[in-house]
């Protein structure tokens, strides 16, 4: 790892400013695997669209991981008065903690923490986020994220386009399957 690299730091860079590329890493509470579940993938995939829809946010790229996901995007307007990533993470918090309670109560307590704002915390606090203000910076990000699921610690697919959890078809073939991706040559 690169001497300055922060993705290690105590303090992760987490804020982001309108207008701008960011590559973001978020992640499950202790790392869990709770994203496993396709029915989360699509939550994630859903709050993402209607971001989208609102013009909240851009979405150039994205993975989808068992326990954390990364995404090249770009925040446009405000979601009321919060930025469009923590509505994101809001939403998704409520709509996991929802369906945990109802359909796998045995695995919620594992999300229980003592905060006075929050009863249950699905995302870990900080989440990663890393200015792409080069074309170079934002190609090395998507090769990383499409690469991710044939790491061998996951062994998701044999190449990036199988996997569907991510912009790697999109990249491929110009599919864009969920209807939330904008090609980073739009903006770069």
């Amino acid at each position: 790892m690169a001497p300055n690299h922060h993705l290690e730091s105590k303090y992760r860079n987490s804020r982001m400013e309108f207008d701008k590329v960011y590559f973001w890493t978020d992640t499950i509470k202790d790392w869990k695997h709770l994203l496993k579940q396709d029915k989360y993938k699509d939550l994630i995939i859903s709050s993402w669209q209607e971001l989208i829809r609102r013009e909240n946010i851009v979405i150039y790229a994205f993975v989808i991981m068992p326990n954390h996901l990364h995404v090249v995007w770009e925040m446009k307007e405000p979601n009321g008065k919060e930025m469009g990533h923590a509505s994101f993470n809001k939403f998704t918090s409520h709509l996991i903690v929802k369906d945990l309670k109802i359909n796998h109560p045995n695995v919620l307590p594992h999300f229980k923490v003592d905060e006075k704002e929050r009863q249950y915390r699905i995302w870990q606090r900080d989440p990663l986020a890393i200015l792409m203000d080069t074309k170079l910076k934002v190609e090395q990000k998507i090769n990383y994220i499409h690469n991710n699921p044939l790491h061998e610690r996951w062994n998701l697919a044999s190449r990036p386009e199988e996997y569907p959890w991510s912009s790697a078809e999109f990249y491929e073939s110009g599919k864009d399957e969920f209807g939330i991706l904008t090609h980073y040559g739009e903006r770069f």
